[in-house]
């Protein structure tokens, strides 16, 4: 029988270092193309689950808008018999409630709003601000127009805003001062709000209290 031998293979300090930096760089490759490769099933996913998600929700929000555009027109007679039955016009009322007899159900239609203004607005309120500014002759009188200033300054959009103009007509009024109540009436005449987006709030109860219907992604 002949004899077997092992012959072991002795690296010299620099071979062995030459190896160990050979096969650090392998297995840093490896890790490289794995977390590539998990980049790439990452993408793969995110694309298929969008795809699949967009559909759904431009069918969610279609369903969401006909119903929308429903509810509204099949209200619109209701309005047109609530001005008539309640001798009011519908200008200026921005949101109208519905309870059922029971009261076990409300519907809330209504239009968001922002402030906005007729350019006549400008001469009512240098109409005020003059006026004001000539009562500015002790520190009383100096206290009033500064209140009145606060109240004609606009937002940061430049806009005044209309509950400003509703203390505004209080302070008119106290003061009896016809050139004061003319300027504000100049700038509440002028006021035109505009409308926005239209909204639908349904709320429903029961022996726990009211509940409101989510009716966005975000609240359901």
């Amino acid at each position: 029988m002949d004899d077997k031998t092992t012959k072991t293979v002795e690296m010299t300090a620099e071979e062995q270092a030459q190896f160990a930096a050979f096969k650090a760089e392998q297995e840093k490759k490896a890790r490289q193309q794995k977390r590539k490769e998990n980049r790439e099933m990452y993408a793969q996913i995110v694309d298929e689950q969008v795809a699949l998600a967009i559909p759904e929700l431009k069918s969610l929000s279609e369903q969401i808008k006909t119903v929308k555009e429903t509810v509204f027109g099949n209200f619109k007679s209701v309005l047109d018999i609530k001005a008539d039955v309640m001798n009011m016009t519908r200008d200026g009322q921005h949101s109208h409630t519905f309870t059922t007899s029971d009261g076990m159900m409300r519907l809330t239609l209504g239009s968001n709003t922002i402030d906005a203004y007729r350019d006549t607005v400008e001469d009512g309120i240098e109409m005020v601000r003059a006026y004001i500014e000539s009562l500015a002759k002790d520190e009383n009188s100096r206290t009033l127009v500064n209140a009145v200033m606060r109240l004609l300054a606009r937002d940061q959009k430049g806009t005044l805003k209309a509950s400003r103009v509703l203390q505004l007509r209080k302070m008119a009024d106290d003061s009896g001062d016809e050139t004061f109540q003319e300027g504000v009436r100049i700038i509440e005449e002028a006021y035109q709000p505009a409308e926005t987006k239209q909204y639908i709030r349904a709320e429903y109860k029961d022996e726990k209290g009211w509940h409101i219907i989510p009716l966005s992604v975000t609240d359901a």
